[in-house]
Order: structure tokens, then C-alpha cells, then sequence
């Protein structure tokens, strides 16, 4: 077999058809499938089954595509190596951001690389934690930006980064909460809707050691969304009380809660254990400590 030939692999996997996988690949239809079937004769059997004008993938065609998968990706990463600076880095960086992290980091990483490095593609994915590190397991992704506290032990992954981010109740400047004359109670929060992104058992176990029973998530939290500026941005226009790293929105107020809630955002920078590191992740951890420096 050949790299060529794991190349038409993954790209007829991808799309799930001769005819769009031969324009991509710039070959006529008959030229890739006798690739495939050169491919096939090697590994003993079928890698696809056709299904009308569909294909899937055998049983056999997941275990070779998911190591044909690793073998074009590290031949990239391999190419990406040798390549210096000429003008800034260039080369590509595919990075995925959860949802704080993206709130916190999309904007500064592509600030920093449009001003410093002109000329390296980089290619943001916002989704889950679980969604974006099975990306980066299927080497999608270069590395990815998640609550580490929701990530499964894995031999694929390493946390190459971490860091810890207080978190807090925020709320808006006028909020009715910040006009007592004490610190608020976890009664007088649950007067209000109380909104956050999925959180972990770690953080649920944290906050019921704190408040009790009443503060499982499943019933504090009233409003659940994905996407943490959005959460942010409902309390910035109403009475709504967000649950959230601190830093995701300086112009809120941290409400003074008993007891206090010393709780953090763990969050780290994860990237595959075994596979050569793209070259831009060096800038992305040195400018990543610095931002989170700021963040502190």
C-alpha cells in the first residue's frame, strides 16, 4: 500500500462517494476505484459496501481507515516540521475551544496570530468537550481547549496545559442582589433564573458541598446553553444570575455569596500523547500562559 493510497481512503470515507471523492482528489472515477480495490486486495477484503448509490464502510474499512487516518496525519505533521519562519510561521494550526475557553481565547488567539503570523492558517472549532476531543483523537485537530474535569482517561491524550480560573454567581452591575445590605444566600439566588453551561459531576459535587442538596445542577440551574456568551449576554439585559469562570466577563459584578464559593475552572490545553506537535503549539502555549496570567 501506499500513502497515496490511504490519502483516497480517507477522502472517500469523508465524502461517501466515488464521484465526489474523484473531483476532490483531481482523478477520474475508474482511476480511484482501482486504488481502493488495490487496497482492498492488500488488506484481504472489503473496505466498502455499496449500497445503491451509496458506500459505507465494512467493519474492516473503520479499523484501516481510523489507522489510515494517523498515517496521513502524521505525514502532514512530518511535512509541517521542516518548514521555518519566512514572514511569520505559516503552516496550519486547527485548534477546538469549549465553551469558556472559546469566550475567553477565540478572539486574542486570532488577534495575536493576524498581527504576529500573517501567514499560518488557523482554523477554530467551537463544540463539547466530549465532541472536540474525539476531533483531536481522530487527529482532526491539532489540540483543544476544554474543561478538563469532563474529559475521560484516554492513553491517545495528554494535557499539555493546565490552569485553574475562579469562578463565581455573576450578575449585572444593578442587579437587585448587589443592593443587600449582606451577602446573598442560596435562597435569594434561586428567586432569580440561574444559568450556566453544562456543567460537570466534579463542579456538581463542589457546589452541593457547599449549598446542600438544593444546589444540585439539575435543579439550580434553570437556563442550560451550550455557548457561554450567550449566558453571559442574557445577564448583561436581565435579572439572571450566571454561573461562570469570572474572566469570560469583566463588566459583570461577582455577587457576594455565604458561604463563599472557592470553586475554579479547570481547563487545559490537550493534545494527542502521540503524535508529533504541530509547530505553531509552541506559540499557542506561550501566548496561552500569558493570557491566563491576565486572567488571574
Amino acid at each position: 500500500m501506499t500513502l497515496v493510497q490511504l490519502r483516497h481512503l480517507v477522502c472517500l470515507a469523508d465524502l461517501g462517494s466515488y464521484v465526489q471523492a474523484s473531483k476532490a482528489l483531481f482523478l477520474t472515477q475508474p482511476a480511484l476505484t482501482r486504488s481502493i480495490q488495490s487496497l482492498e486486495e492488500e488488506m484481504g477484503g472489503r473496505l466498502f459496501d455499496r449500497l445503491g448509490r451509496r458506500i459505507e464502510l465494512t467493519a474492516l474499512g473503520r479499523e484501516v481507515l481510523y489507522r489510515a487516518r494517523q498515517l496521513v496525519s502524521d505525514a502532514e505533521a512530518l511535512k509541517q516540521t521542516g518548514k521555518v519562519m519566512h514572514a511569520g510561521l505559516i503552516g496550519v494550526m486547527r485548534m477546538g475551544l469549549s465553551s469558556a475557553p472559546g469566550a475567553l481565547f477565540s478572539t486574542p488567539l486570532m488577534l495575536y496570530m493576524a498581527e504576529h503570523h500573517p501567514r499560518l492558517k488557523v482554523e477554530i472549532s467551537r463544540g463539547h468537550t466530549d465532541v472536540l476531543l474525539k476531533q483531536l483523537q481522530d487527529q482532526q485537530l491539532d489540540g483543544a481547549i476544554v474543561d478538563i474535569r469532563a474529559m475521560r482517561p484516554s492513553s491517545q491524550l495528554q494535557v499539555a496545559q493546565a490552569f485553574e480560573l475562579a469562578t463565581g454567581f455573576l450578575v449585572r452591575k444593578d442587579h437587585p442582589l448587589t443592593r443587600l445590605d449582606r451577602a446573598a444566600t442560596l435562597r435569594d439566588l434561586q428567586h432569580y433564573p440561574i444559568a450556566s453551561t453544562p456543567l460537570s459531576n466534579e463542579v456538581a459535587r463542589i457546589l452541593m458541598s457547599c449549598y446542600g442538596p438544593d444546589a444540585n445542577p439539575d435543579s439550580l440551574v434553570t437556563l442550560r446553553c451550550d455557548e457561554t456568551l450567550s449566558i453571559v449576554e442574557l445577564a448583561r439585559c436581565s435579572d439572571a444570575i450566571v454561573l461562570t469562570a469570572k474572566g469570560v466577563a469583566p463588566d459583570l459584578v461577582v455577587l457576594d455569596v455565604t458561604p463563599s464559593l472557592n470553586a475554579t475552572a479547570r481547563f487545559g490545553l490537550v493534545t494527542l500523547s502521540k503524535r508529533q506537535e504541530a509547530p505553531a503549539m509552541r506559540i499557542l502555549r506561550e501566548q496561552l500562559a500569558g493570557w491566563v496570567a491576565k486572567l488571574a
